[in-house]
C-alpha cells in the first residue's frame, strides 16, 4: 500500500514576507548607517556638502579609539573565564590619576619644551600602564581566582564592589569634583586642513597610541605561544590544563594585557578632555562593555569597531540631536544590532559552560 503523500503548500508571497527576507539580509546594514548617511544627505540636500558630517565621524574615530582601548580590556577577560569585569572601568580611572599625578610629579609643564613634554608622557604613560595591569593583576589574584569554581553571581558581585572600592580611592586622591588638567599637548590645535576637516592633536594623541597598540596586541595574542595558550584556555580551559599550560598564569597574563590597554587608556583620556574625575571610570566602562558586545564579545578586532562605532554615534547625536538623547541612541543601536546579529558584528562562537 502506497503511503498517501500531502502536498506542500507554497508560501504566499506577500509585502510582509518581502519586507522580512529584505531585513534579515540588509537590516544591519541599514541600522549601521542610518545616522551618518541619513545626515549626509540632510547635508547635502541643504547645500552644505558632506564636511560636516566627515568631521563628525573623524572626531569620533579619535573619541572612540578610547573607548576602544578600554573595551579590549573586558573583551579579553570575557572571552577567557567568562567574567564581566566590572572594576575595568574604574582601573581606567586609576591610569588617568597615576598619569596625571605623574607628569606632575616629573615636573612636565609646557614650559619644559616639546621634546620635555614628549618624554614626560612617555614616562608617565609607561608608568600608568605598568600600575594599572599591575592592579588588574592583584585584582584577579584576590578577588576573582578564589571565586573561580563558585556560581557565576559571586565573581560578578565582588568585580561590583572592587570598582566602589576604586571609585572611593579616587574620590579621596582627587576629591568630588571633576579636576581640571594641564593641556600639555594641546589637544584643540589644528595641525592641518583636509577637505575643510579638521585634524587637531587630539587626533593624532588617541589614534597614534591606539593603533599601534592594538597591532601589537593583536600580534601578540594571534602569534606568540603565550597568545596562543590564551586562546586554548578561552576555548577550554581543562583541555588547557591536560596540555600542559598553566591556566592560572595565563589568566593572570589576560588581566595584565586588559590593564596595560587601561593605562593607556587613561592617559589618552586625561589629555585629549583635560580633566579627570573619580566618576569617569564609571561612564567608560559601561560604554566600553557595550563596544565589546557590540563587536563581539570575545574579538578583540570586535571591540575596536564597536569602540569606533559608538564613537561616532555619539558624535553625531552630541552635535546633530542632543547629548542627552546620546545614551539613549547609543543603546538604541546596541539593541538593534543584537536583533540582527545576536552574536556582534564580529561576534564568534563562545565556549559552553559546562
Amino acid at each position: 500500500m502506497e503511503a498517501a503523500s500531502i502536498p506542500v503548500r507554497a508560501t504566499r508571497a506577500t509585502p510582509l514576507n518581502a519586507l522580512q527576507a529584505f531585513l534579515s539580509r540588509y537590516g544591519l546594514i541599514i541600522v549601521l548607517l542610518a545616522l551618518p548617511v541619513g545626515f549626509a544627505v540632510h547635508d547635502v540636500a541643504s547645500g552644505h556638502g558632506l564636511t560636516h558630517i566627515i568631521q563628525n565621524l573623524k572626531d569620533g574615530v579619535s573619541n572612540g579609539a578610547i573607548w576602544a582601548l578600554v573595551a579590549i580590556g573586558y573583551t579579553l577577560v570575557y572571552g577567557i573565564i567568562e567574567l564581566i569585569n566590572f572594576a575595568h572601568g574604574d582601573v581606567f580611572m586609576i591610569g588617568s590619576f597615576v598619569s596625571f599625578a605623574m607628569w606632575g610629579t616629573l615636573g612636565v609643564t609646557l614650559s619644559t619644551g616639546p621634546l620635555g613634554v614628549v618624554g614626560g608622557l612617555i614616562v608617565a604613560g609607561l608608568i600608568a600602564m605598568i600600575a594599572c595591569g599591575a592592579l588588574n593583576v592583584m585584582i584577579e589574584r584576590v578577588a576573582y581566582r578564589p571565586l573561580r569554581g563558585a556560581p557565576k553571581l559571586a565573581p560578578l558581585i565582588t568585580a561590583v564592589g572592587f570598582s566602589f572600592i576604586l571609585q572611593n580611592v579616587g574620590l579621596e586622591w582627587l576629591g568630588g569634583s571633576p579636576h581640571g588638567v594641564d593641556d600639555l599637548v594641546r589637544a584643540q590645535h589644528i595641525l592641518f586642513t583636509v577637505g575643510g576637516v579638521q585634524i587637531i592633536n587630539a587626533d593624532v594623541l588617541a589614534i597614534g597610541i591606539t593603533v599601534p597598540l592594538v597591532i601589537v596586541l593583536v600580534t601578540f595574542v594571534n602569534r606568540t605561544r603565550l597568545g596562543r595558550a590564551m586562546r586554548a584556555t578561552a576555548q577550554d580551559p581543562e583541555a588547557a590544563r591536560l596540555m600542559g599550560i598553566n591556566v592560572d598564569v595565563t589568566i593572570s597574563l589576560t588581566f595584565l594585557l586588559g590593564g596595560l590597554m587601561a593605562g593607556a587608556a587613561g592617559l589618552i583620556y586625561a589629555l585629549y578632555n583635560t580633566t579627570v574625575w573619580f566618576q569617569q571610570g564609571f561612564e567608560a566602562g559601561l560604554i566600553a562593555f557595550t563596544a565589546a558586545v557590540m563587536g563581539g564579545i570575545g574579538n578583540l578586532q570586535g571591540a575596536v569597531l564597536g569602540g569606533v562605532i559608538i564613537g561616532c554615534i555619539q558624535q553625531i547625536s552630541d552635535d546633530r540631536i542632543n547629548s542627552t538623547w546620546t545614551p539613549a541612541i547609543v543603546f538604541a543601536y546596541l539593541i538593534l544590532i543584537m536583533v540582527f546579529r545576536p552574536q556582534g558584528l564580529l561576534g564568534e562562537e563562545t565556549r559552553e559552560a559546562g
